[in-house]
C-alpha cells in the first residue's frame, strides 16, 4: 500500500519508470542534492493518493509537505528557487528567457517525435528522421558552450540530456554529424547525479 502524501515529512516525487519528463524532473533534483522519496507509478493504474492530490493524476507530480504540483516546468522552477545551491538558471533575464525558450521548443519539436517513435508501428520510422533532423538542427547550441547554451548546467540541461540518453534505444542514430551531441551527452552521463536520476528501466536502455 502507497503511504499517504499528507503523511509524508519528506519531499516525495510521484514518477514513472521510463518517462522523459519525469526523469527530467529527477535529474533536477539529483543535480541539487536533495533527498526525497521516489514513488513510482503504473500510468494505467495511478494510485488512489496520486487522484486525490492532481486532479489529472499526471506525473510528473511532486509533494512537498502541503503543496502539492504538477506540470514539469512549474515543478522544475519551483525546485530550482527552493533549492537555490547550485543554480540551475542564468541569472540574466535576457539569458533567461532563452533558456525557457530552447526548452519550449524542445518540448513541442522533440518530445512528441519520441511519443511517436515510442507508439511503434509505420509512423515510427518517419518520427526517428524528424527527432534526428531537429537534434542536427540544434547543433550550434550544442557547440556554444560546455552545456546547452550555458557555460553551466542549467535546466535546460536536465531535460536535453534525457533525451540524447534514450537515442540508441529509440533507434536514432546521429552519425559523425552529431559527435557534438554525442560529446554532451557523455559530458553529463558520467556525473553523479545524471547517475543518480535513473530508474532500472532508464539504466536498462543503454548496455
Amino acid at each position: 500500500m502507497v503511504q499517504s502524501a499528507r503523511s509524508r515529512s519528506v519531499l516525495a516525487l510521484y514518477s514513472t519508470a521510463d518517462d522523459i519528463q519525469c526523469h527530467r524532473t529527477r535529474l533536477v533534483l539529483a543535480a541539487k542534492g536533495v533527498s526525497y522519496e521516489r514513488v513510482i507509478v503504473d500510468p494505467g493504474k495511478p494510485p488512489e493518493d496520486l487522484l486525490d492530490l492532481n486532479p489529472y493524476a499526471s506525473t510528473p507530480t511532486l509533494v512537498d509537505r502541503d503543496l502539492t504540483l504538477y506540470g514539469t516546468s512549474v515543478i522544475c522552477e519551483y525546485l530550482d528557487e527552493r533549492y537555490p545551491h547550485p543554480p540551475l538558471m542564468p541569472i540574466d533575464p535576457l539569458s533567461r528567457a532563452r533558456l525557457r525558450l530552447a526548452s519550449l521548443r524542445i518540448e513541442l519539436d522533440w518530445l512528441p517525435e519520441v511519443d511517436t517513435i515510442r507508439a511503434g508501428g509505420r509512423p515510427a520510422d518517419a518520427a526517428r528522421k524528424r527527432l534526428r533532423e531537429h537534434l542536427l538542427a540544434s547543433l550550434p547550441l550544442f557547440k556554444a558552450s560546455k552545456f546547452f547554451l550555458n557555460p553551466e548546467m542549467s535546466l535546460a540541461d536536465c531535460l536535453v540530456a534525457p533525451v540524447v540518453w534514450r537515442l540508441p534505444w529509440l533507434g536514432v542514430d546521429l552519425g559523425r554529424e552529431g559527435k557534438p551531441i554525442l560529446d554532451y551527452g557523455e559530458r553529463l552521463f558520467h556525473s553523479q547525479g545524471f547517475a543518480r536520476s535513473m530508474t532500472t528501466d532508464e539504466k536498462a536502455m543503454r548496455p
